[in-house]
């Protein structure tokens, strides 16, 4: 086995599982899955798709909430042990620039990333059609809504955790306004998280039973010693409707629109209940990672049928190796 580097912080305090004796994936499932259930606040009726980053004594996270008139929208939650969770009863409330109240119609599939000083939350909400918000926040106290990235019709967007040639860079999936049944991922760049451009495709579909309908992003890109770890989800069609499941693949350091290596295996796909089962019957949907720079050690968030958060493990090691040696 390689000896992968982490170029991240130490976060011993992350929540963790050893991988079961037999167990030989390279990623494994929490035994206490899911960690977050159904109505988990009043007029919520799910919480899924979510993403959560360290944040002082402990972890904090934006939560896509299902409310129980049927409209998503994104809700604050805090934790000690990345696990078990406390919510915010209110949505969160966006303002523009000038401190004037700018909440989007809806919103949800929310990303968290920190770069520098800074975090950001990226969902995907209404612009005329489906699209990327964007907003910053440095005390999780007010979120200032940004300039949309980019025109209708696009999701699932994540930004890389540090300027890549001191530009900004954030992964999308432009695609139509429906639940669209094709898409790929693309790479943006901005120098001021304003005004983008510099577009590259990334990657899309492949042959690959798991993903050979689209591909989006995940959780945000991880830097390692071997090149951006990222964890991406992929979907297939069947008679019963889409299979979402989780892949890996690892990009080029300083050009991350190069693919160097893409897992043909899926990483983890639908077999638990709260993954089968549920408002949306399987899927497994990135959406955030904890990892630790001493250990190796990474936690992987995932929203699970669009009804629960499930959380995996794995480490750089486990898992780099793993793609290289399974890369097509």
């Amino acid at each position: 086995m390689s000896n992968v580097k982490l170029i991240c912080p130490s976060l011993p305090g992350m929540p963790w599982q050893d991988r079961p004796q037999d167990c030989a994936a390279p990623v494994w499932r929490y035994s206490e899955n899911p960690v977050i259930g159904r109505n988990p606040i009043p007029e919520v009726a799910r919480i899924f798709n979510s993403a959560v980053a360290p944040y002082e004594d402990g972890y904090i996270g934006v939560f896509r909430g299902e409310q129980t008139n049927g409209v998503p929208y994104i809700y604050l939650g805090r934790s000690a042990d990345g696990v078990k969770w406390d919510f915010e009863r209110s949505k969160i409330n966006f303002v523009d620039r000038n401190g004037n109240p700018a909440q989007p119609v809806y919103a949800y599939d929310p990303r968290l990333v920190k770069v520098e000083d800074t975090y950001y939350a990226m969902w995907c909400q209404d612009f005329h059609g489906a699209s990327i918000g964007l907003a910053e926040t440095k005390d999780f106290k007010t979120f200032t809504r940004l300039e949309n990235p980019f025109i209708p019709f696009n999701r699932n967007a994540v930004l890389f955790p540090r300027k890549i040639n001191g530009m900004y860079v954030m992964l999308s999936r432009p695609s139509d306004s429906g639940h669209t049944p094709f898409g790929d991922i693309f790479l943006s760049q901005s120098p001021d998280m304003e005004f983008w451009g510099r577009h590259c495709h990334v990657m899309g579909k492949s042959g690959n039973w798991w993903e050979n309908l689209k591909v989006g992003g995940g959780a945000a890109p991880i830097e390692t010693s071997e090149g951006w770890l990222l964890f991406y989800h992929g979907v297939t069609g069947t008679c019963n409707g889409y299979v979402y499941s989780i892949g890996g693949a690892i990009l080029n350091i300083d050009d991350p629109s190069k693919v160097l290596y893409r897992c043909q295996n899926f990483l983890l796909t639908p077999e638990e209940w709260y993954e089968e089962r549920g408002f949306v019957p399987n899927v497994c949907f990135p959406c955030a990672t904890l990892q630790d720079g001493d250990t190796g050690r990474i936690a992987i968030y995932y929203g699970c049928a669009d009804s629960y958060v499930g959380l995996a493990f794995t480490t750089a090691d486990t898992v780099v190796d793993y793609i290289k040696a399974n890369s097509n």
